[in-house]
């Protein structure tokens, strides 16, 4: 696991590799396997839920996805989108019954249902509800298999080694052609046979001959249909074959009139993205006089009703044409109807586009920079057995929410908030204020401010200092205006930026900015317990969270990534293996934050006195983490 761009498109996918999950001091791993894969999600059951709670927009995941995959899966839910719009006056019950129903029902050109279908193009162990439902989800993870699983299509009973056969007795039909995949190794199946007789298909319960296997393969085997060729035969036809889509109707005015130039309107229609919008484009000739065949208002219509391949269909056409008129060449019409549908795209793509003032900042306005910056501390987790009361040049103490609302931490809490000036650590993620009152904890705690972990959170804090975590990933000036006018005080940099974007964002902004120095970065936050293997608490979970020990992640390479569990908040912090360390002085930030995990009151202090005097700590932990 590695820091990378992940909120820039530059995920390195580590949440598909396989880990080892251990308790602190313990030789035995509790569990092990692709633990942090997620099942594809499928929401086809929530989606009368999702379309009366006013959701008009479904993204599907197809980016490293081959197109038989997205020419089903947007053909699936094309299909029970419209049935859910189709059946709306039905209660949500009843529509979900109509879907159960229609999806075990078999499509003729490939002989499996649509639950097979969207299975067979793609699947992790079958698919998860994701966090759709309210109940707790123990199948959000599938750690056997990080790829596509296809379908279990039965076991080896038999090998004829020296023909490469393989016996087997079906679970699910297969066909020639078919990719079958056995272990990590895949093949086509271009034999099959029953009692010595070769066959095209077989089906469910049939004992069955497949032929010219090699490999190390032995009885017992697990072997998974992985494509389906009849599948495949048909959903090419979707993107393979010249086929009549869904176009956005427009209406066009064309004037050909005696002795002026030709001139074409295009107009979008009511309750599309071109309403409101049109263009006009006029050529530069002119019609002439026809000596025998003048042109025909039908021959204009024909001739501009072929918009090809583009988005747009003509609905209505109106030709305003003189008497007896001729066009010297019909490609006059085919260009003006070009220029106008691009015309037409750009005016909808300018109105929907948002334009920014830019704003230069001069150097005296810029908000000068303190001689020596203030330094802020974090703890991520506090022990019970420490004393951070004699903690020493310290500015700003950071203590996470969930601290401040269980009760076994009141008296430490109050104690550093009179020694401290003290601010809330928001999470990156709150589900509801249920388990937590802000105003109480203000009440009952010396608050000074607050970290907000996402723009939402401004609103709990009305009347304190706000900063803003580098979760906001504040990346250029317009973020720090925003934030800005929003009431923020302070911006943290994100770790994601290079030196050069980092000097460049000081350098732009008149909002102070604080730079995380020192400590192990968070390289993911789950909605997902690795202990309790759920995305939610449960009545007979065991509770390993509460014990007073620490859990760690071991990856294929031996590197340890400690995890910290929120059981109020469902969530997990997964921490990164090596501690970051920056010596901070050529940047000229406001503020430097130091973030603790695990260490000890002294061993803070020392950390904080390294850094306040300038210089890098460098622990047995420590990683190189300049900003290059």
């Amino acid at each position: 696991m590695e820091i990378v761009h992940g909120n820039r498109g530059l995920c390195a996918q580590p949440c598909r590799l396989p880990y080892e999950l251990y308790e602190e001091g313990e030789k035995k791993p509790l569990n092990r396997g692709y633990l942090l894969s997620p099942r594809d999600l499928n929401g086809t059951a929530f989606l009368p839920d999702l379309i009366r709670c006013g959701v008009t927009s479904l993204k599907i995941e197809g980016r490293l996805k081959n197109p038989e995959y997205v020419a089903e899966v947007t053909r699936y839910y094309r299909k029970y989108i419209d049935l859910v719009y189709d059946n709306i006056s039905l209660e949500n019950d009843e529509i979900k019954k109509l879907i159960k129903t229609e999806i075990l029902k078999v499509n003729e050109s490939t002989g499996m249902n649509d639950k097979e279908e969207i299975t067979q193009v793609f699947n992790r162990g079958g698919f998860s509800s994701g966090h759709l439902s309210n109940a707790e989800n123990t199948n959000l993870v599938f750690k056997q298999k990080s790829n596509n699983m296809g379908i279990f299509a039965g076991k080896i009973q038999k090998i004829n080694t020296n023909k490469g056969y393989l016996t087997i007795e079906l679970k699910h039909h297969v066909s020639i052609g078919d990719r079958i995949g056995i272990g990590s190794k895949t093949y086509t199946i271009s034999e099959l046979m029953q009692n010595g007789n070769n066959i095209k298909k077989a089906t469910n319960g049939m004992i069955v001959e497949i032929g010219r296997m090699r490999g190390e393969l032995s009885i017992g085997d697990n072997v998974y249909k992985i494509e389906s060729k009849p599948l495949s035969t048909f959903l090419s036809q979707t993107f393979t074959q010249e086929k009549e889509f869904k176009k956005i109707p427009i209406k066009a005015k064309i004037n050909i009139e005696e002795n002026k130039f030709i001139s074409l309107d295009v107009e979008g229609y009511k309750n599309t993205i071109y309403e409101n919008t049109s263009f006009r484009v006029t050529s530069t000739e002119k019609p002439e006089k026809a000596i025998n065949n003048p042109i025909s208002s039908q021959r204009i219509k024909d001739q501009i009703s072929k918009t090809g391949n583009t988005e747009f269909e003509f609905k209505e056409i109106i030709v305003n044409l003189g008497e007896d008129l001729f066009i010297p060449k019909i490609s006059i019409l085919n260009d003006l109807r070009r220029q106008a549908l691009e015309g037409l795209e750009q005016m909808a793509i300018r109105k929907m586009t948002r334009t920014i003032n830019s704003t230069i900042v001069k150097p005296k306005d810029v908000l000068k920079t303190a001689p020596s910056p203030t330094l802020s501390l974090l703890l991520n987790t506090i022990s019970l057995e420490y004393n951070y009361n004699n903690l020493e040049n310290i500015d700003k103490l950071y203590i996470p929410l969930k601290f401040f609302i269980q009760k076994q931490y009141e008296n430490i809490i109050k104690s550093l908030c009179k020694n401290y000036n003290t601010y809330i650590y928001m999470p990156s993620i709150i589900r509801d204020n249920k388990n937590f009152n802000i105003s109480e904890i203000i009440k009952n705690f010396k608050i000074k401010g607050a970290v907000i972990s996402n723009i939402a959170q401004i609103k709990l804090f009305p009347k304190l200092e706000l900063i803003g975590n580098y979760t906001l990933n504040t990346f250029n000036s317009f973020s720090q205006d925003e934030l800005n006018e929003l009431g923020l005080n302070t911006y943290t940099i994100s770790p994601e930026l290079n030196k050069s974007e980092v000097l460049n964002l000081i350098d732009s902004s008149m909002l102070p900015s604080e730079l995380i120095v020192y400590g192990k970065l968070p390289l993911m936050t789950n909605n997902y317990c690795y202990l309790s293997s759920t995305n939610k608490c449960y009545k007979d979970c065991t509770k390993l969270c509460q014990k007073n020990t620490k859990y760690y992640l071991k990856d294929r390479l031996g590197y340890e990534f400690r995890i910290v569990t929120d059981s109020i908040y469902n969530l997990t912090t997964i921490y990164n293996s090596k501690t970051t360390s920056i010596k901070y002085n050529k940047f000229k930030v406001n503020s430097i934050r130091i973030d603790i995990l695990d260490e000890k009151p002294e061993d803070i202090q020392n950390i904080v006195n390294t850094i306040k005097n300038g210089e890098r700590f460098e622990g047995d932990e420590y990683t190189n983490g300049k900003i290059k």
